[in-house]
């Protein structure tokens, strides 16, 4: 139907590397995944100096990781209404679509950071991590999330193409 977004399609049986993105105000937490084995992992986390995007060290991630597509987290209020971020993440994936000529999944991102909050504290009990959680942490955690949800449930996700 016009004017209805696209859907995205369920990974590919050839093995494929995503970059997933938990895009913020004052950080981006990255995480790298494949279609494979459908396992992901946190890699980064990305200041963002006076609000500018970090293009240099996203252009330095996907030279070396050459992903077949990226995911970002869309945010929305638990009644599935917009934030202020909303349309800044929307932007953002848009901005990847255009710079690396490669498709952006969107992905409701609800709850995103408070489960990575969960699983470094529950890691941190059970002796896994040694030192206090930063918010470093859980934007990495929250796009490794992202990312599990996407390979989970890709037909949820909103593509730009």
């Amino acid at each position: 139907m016009p004017g209805t977004p696209e859907v995205a399609e369920r990974p590919t049986a050839h093995p494929q590397l995503i970059l997933a993105f938990d895009f913020g105000t004052r950080r981006i937490g990255v995480a790298s995944g494949d279609t494979l084995t459908r396992t992901a992992r946190e890699l980064t986390t990305l200041e963002r100096t006076r609000g500018s995007i970090p293009w240099d060290a996203i252009d330095r991630l996907v030279g070396q990781y050459e992903p077949a597509q990226f995911v970002v987290g869309l945010p929305y209020n638990m009644d599935g209404t917009p934030t202020l971020l909303t349309d800044a993440s929307r932007a953002f994936g848009a901005d990847l679509k255009n710079r690396y000529r490669t498709s952006v999944a969107l992905v409701d991102e609800r709850l995103s950071s408070r489960e990575a909050e969960d699983q470094l504290r529950a890691a941190r009990a059970a002796g896994l991590r040694r030192r206090r959680t930063t918010h470093a942490d859980v934007d990495r955690a929250a796009a490794r999330i992202l990312l599990l949800r996407w390979f989970d449930d890709p037909a949820a996700a909103e593509i730009l193409r």
